[in-house]
């Protein structure tokens, strides 16, 4: 407007192209935010709100942060879901006529982030992008790692209820998903999307999306003609999905992207699909009760020493390998490290020298790497180099393969360390970051200021032997220059060709002609050298950049490399075998444990049990026993058991054979879906409902306590139901463990051939109950449920009446008709039904009786007391 001034009209101007975005403005040392960008920020990120134009009519909000702290600012925007608009100066104010020119360099979103201290070490931060065929209901979904480069897509089918799709983001956790704009009125769709709660929703361009836009998008970025060297040649929602997520980077980071991997086209039958409920249930990598790392399977198996191998190894965990060849492969290299400390510890020695080059190529790619990022690289490298000396004479085929994918990159290395001085900042634009001798036009700039400044050292020396003056000093500040500074008490001393610059309370400060000339030429000269050094480290950056693919493929070899060493390691300190693989249907585990709960009991406590399931004879395990007496711990461990096995890992137990299976399904609990708005009941008629119209006679069921969320006769019926259903092979026929509290379901063990019941064993004495956590063949029909309710601190009149309750229930008397009478609980009166005392009395009548000496007459006369007794 008019009204505004010069400043304002720039920051509206380029506010307009940012709506969706808070605009950080730079203006100097700070980057400074106006109006309702202002009010936002300032609430979100703590800071002061304050006000441009203060006395006018309209003051703006105004608020600002720092430049050199501002990845603490950004990642608090970020987490808040926000997007930032970095707009820079993009000329020198030095040379500008006017307003110093500036315009937007980045678009920082959840999805987009690269900055290393926003980002988790051991997790990938995905960027996805969905596209919609509803026609043909199919569903593109695409992934991108903006830090690392891996960019994958694949096609799934759009159910009612979009469940591949729901788990597909459950294991990826995107921080930020692209939808079409037509799409983003779909409360179904969107609904699925933000089903996990960390993902933000930004609706793009639809044109974006468009097939033909999307496939040339790809072929630009990739200087390509065809798409069939990518797989997508017949992809239709896969390629809109890629193009408009390569559209989106391409235009919020304003460059192109080196590092971006060609697109990876993945299928289903690649890995084990796990679904949400899968993921949650057992815990793999946070935990049910507080959504934490800490405490799930991933916290007690990561021992990587890199950043890359802990991401991978989350990763893995997710996707479990389905074929035995690999799987056997990853055991053998296991194998390899645990039979040989000396090769393990000094492999792991090596990669502990190794940063994160995944993302250091990813940095590069993105024009972003800094001088430390390169001697951080430089290091790595040469860590490299050892460890591939390391693996040379290994055995397995994994290493061996591995061994041969490392690459030390002689050359990048040789190229550092000519060039980037070891203490180099981590700013660019402040010199000190090139070698002496590596540029020889550099060199030449650095001579004509390394000596204006040992002229300017000097001055002092001399000006004082000619002046006598000993208090004189030379000085330097942005205001002035160079200037000479005298003590009043010495002013009379000065020479004349002193020009008098500023008066102080203590002192006078000088110029001098030579000295202004010097200052020119060595201000000029610096100015020159950090220019020119900035110039020739992105012409070094540039050069390394060219081994981006060298990198990725290298660190993806580490990482393999770490978590093969890790697996190890565990397995030769917590007792873990090495399993043996095969594709038949057996599953026999001996001696199992579960290798998170065993970490939390005290050494030795955790008891061990047999496991055994197959197609053929003992298909469904049925488990009864009491609460907190391990079945759910049980029934889980052989579900981690099987699933660690299949990422090439030794497992927790004596001896182990696996059968590989496709799937493991679990359905064990509901209470978190509450806050989503669905009853415990419904969610687990959906999860079981998922269960048995996808799981093959491959998959291996874990359920525990189906049908408890409804009335006990409804309960039974569809837990019998179920029981049936994955039993039969014309249906299912799927390797099931069972646990449950319905005893009437122990009936089936005798009308199918493939069911057997099996208990958690309990030792009885007078005066407790003990849990021996052992599986045993057999079923049982004593929960101990008022027995938990003792240990877990019911008060002792519920303990009470509740034993009187059950007793009648047990002989199958009335409970609440009128002649219970009055509740104990109640009134505190004692019990009406002593049964307890009644019978050890009796007990003791005829314990005390001797038959054998007892006339006829004796004993009806001891019959009619104790009947009367009874009465």
């Amino acid at each position: 407007m008019p009204s505004q001034t010069p400043l304002m009209r720039q920051y509206a101007a380029i506010k307009e192209k940012h709506k969706d975005s808070i605009l950080f403005f730079r203006m100097g040392d700070f980057y400074e935010m106006f109006g309702d960008d202002a009010k936002i920020a300032s609430r979100i990120l703590d800071i002061a709100l304050t006000s441009r134009e203060k006395n006018g009519k309209d003051p703006i909000p105004l608020c600002g942060v720092p430049y050199h702290a501002v990845d603490n600012y950004l990642a608090k925007l970020i987490k808040a879901g926000k997007k930032v608009a970095v707009c820079e100066q993009v000329e020198d104010p030095a040379k500008a006529k006017g307003i110093v020119k500036r315009d937007v360099v980045r678009v920082v979103t959840p999805g987009t982030v690269h900055e290393t201290s926003l980002l988790s070490d051991r997790q990938n931060n995905y960027l996805a992008a969905l596209a919609w065929d509803r026609k043909n209901k199919r569903i593109g979904l695409a992934a991108a790692d903006m830090s690392t480069g891996e960019l994958m897509t694949t096609e799934l089918e759009a159910d009612g209820s979009f469940s591949s799709l729901k788990n597909e983001l459950a294991r990826l956790q995107p921080a930020e998903c692209l939808v079409p704009r037509d799409l983003y009125t779909d409360t179904k769709l969107l609904g699925v999307i933000k089903w996990q709660p960390a993902v933000n929703v930004t609706p793009v361009d639809d044109w974006s999306f468009e097939r033909e836009t999307a496939a040339g998008k790809i072929r630009d970025h990739y200087g390509v003609k065809m798409l069939d060297g990518f797989g997508l040649a017949d992809s239709t929602v896969g390629v809109q999905a890629v193009g408009a997520l390569i559209s989106y980077l391409e235009e919020t980071q304003k460059m192109h992207l080196k590092h971006l991997k060609p697109p990876k086209l993945y299928t289903s039958s690649e890995f084990m699909l796990l679904d949400e409920a899968t993921i949650r249930n057992l815990e793999l990598v946070q935990t049910i009760r507080s959504g934490d790392a800490q405490g799930s399977l991933l916290s007690v198996l990561d021992e990587c020493v890199t950043a890359m191998g802990g991401r991978l190894l989350h990763n893995s965990l997710l996707q479990p390998l389905i074929k035995v060849k690999p799987i056997r492969e990853r055991l053998d290299g296991v194998a390899e490290f645990a039979n040989n400390e000396d090769l393990r510890q000094s492999v792991r020695e090596a990669l502990d020298g190794v940063a994160d080059i995944e993302r250091l190529a990813g940095r590069l790619g993105s024009e972003v790497a800094n001088a430390r990022d390169l001697l951080a690289l430089r290091n790595s490298l040469e860590n490299i180099k050892a460890l591939k000396m390391k693996l040379a004479e290994t055995k397995s085929a994994v290493l061996q393969r591995l061994y041969r994918r490392l690459e030390p990159l002689d050359k990048v290395v040789s190229l550092i360390k000519k060039s980037i001085r070891d203490d180099a900042p981590l700013v660019l634009r402040e010199g000190n970051l090139i070698k002496h001798g590596f540029d020889s036009g550099l060199d030449e700039v650095r001579e004509v200021a390394t000596k204006g400044k040992d002229w300017i050292k000097n001055l002092e020396t001399t000006e004082k032997k000619k002046t006598g003056i000993e208090k004189l000093k030379v000085r330097f500040n942005k205001v002035f220059g160079y200037y000479i500074e005298v003590p009043k008490g010495q002013v009379e001393k000065v020479p004349q060709h002193y020009i008098r610059k500023q008066t102080l309370v203590n002192a006078e400060r000088y110029i001098t002609p030579e000295m202004k000339e010097k200052e020119d030429l060595i201000l000029n000269s610096e100015e020159k050298l950090i220019a020119a050094e900035y110039e020739a480290f992105i012409k070094v950056r540039d050069e390394i950049a060219g081994y981006i693919t060298n990198l990725q493929k290298t660190a993806r070899a580490v990482a393999l490399i770490d978590i093969l060493s890790t697996f190890a390691k565990i397995a030769t300190e917590r007792d873990f075998v090495k399993p043996q693989i095969n594709d038949s249907d057996q599953l026999v585990i001996k001696e199992g444990r579960h290798p998170v709960v065993e970490r939390i009991e005290v050494a030795g406590a955790f008891v061990p049990n047999d496991s055994k399931l197959d197609n053929k004879s003992e298909q469904v395990m049925i488990l009864t026993g009491p609460n907190m007496s391990g079945k759910s711990t049980y029934i889980r461990q052989v579900a981690i058991i099987t699933l660690l096995a299949q990422i090439g890992s030794f497992v927790p137990a004596k001896s182990a054979t696996i059968g590989v299976v496709d799937r493991i399904f679990t359905r064990v609990g509901a209470s978190d879906s509450l806050v989503r708005g669905q009853s415990t009941f419904m969610v687990e008629m959906q999860e079981a409902a998922n269960i048995l119209n996808s799981a093959t006679n491959k998959s291996l069921i874990i359920l525990d306590e189906i049908g408890r969320g409804t009335s006990t006769f409804d309960g039974i019926s569809i837990a019998w139901a179920v029981v049936e259903y994955v039993h039969s092979k014309k249906h299912l026929g799927a390797k099931t463990l069972f646990a449950t509290h319905y005893h009437e379901l122990l009936a089936l063990e005798k009308m199918l051939a493939r069911v057997k019941n099996y208990n958690v064993a309990v030792r009885e004495s007078e005066e407790e109950v003990t849990f021996l956590y052992k599986i045993v063949p057999g079923g049982t029909d004593r929960s101990y449920g008022i027995y938990v309710g003792k240990l877990a601190g019911l008060p002792k009149r519920v303990i009470s009446r509740a034993e009187e309750v059950l007793g009648k229930l047990d002989k199958g008397e009335k409970v609440f008709g009128q002649e219970v009478g009055k509740s104990k609980i109640a009134d505190g009166q004692k019990s009406l039904f002593d049964a307890k005392a009644k019978s050890s009395e009796i007990e003791a009548e005829i314990a005390k009786a001797d038959i054998e000496k007892l006339t006829p007459i004796e004993a009806l006369k001891l019959l009619d007391e104790i009947k009367k007794k009874v009465k």
